[in-house]
């Protein structure tokens, strides 16, 4: 019986830590986190159109999404970068998003 016991611990403690899922961003928010930064700017000026990608997680258990570069180039009917962002969001580390954001012409 303290077999069983001690694999429900187990299991519920993988599931507590797991449910405390980070989202890549340049500041941590345990609580809450809405951040949006910058990561690669070219000499391109002109940038019209806009596209966004994002992958989301549960409890970090569960992760979907496409946040890539290109899935974002795509969105936004890009075919030359002017600069790259990214935005993470997280509430409480049970649900949080990724975003890529591209913006060019």
């Amino acid at each position: 019986m303290s077999r069983v016991w001690t694999l429900g611990a187990l299991g519920l403690g993988v599931i507590l830590l797991t449910g405390c899922q980070p989202v890549a961003s340049p500041l941590m928010g345990i609580i809450f986190n809405d951040t949006k930064y910058g990561y690669i700017a070219t000499t391109n000026t002109a940038a019209p159109k806009e596209g966004k990608a994002c992958a989301q997680t549960i409890l970090g258990l569960v992760a979907t999404g496409d946040a890539s570069i290109s899935a974002a180039k795509a969105a936004g009917g890009i075919t030359e970068v002017a600069h790259i962002d990214y935005s993470a969001h997280s509430i409480l580390g049970v649900v949080a998003d990724f975003c890529t954001i591209v913006k060019g012409t």
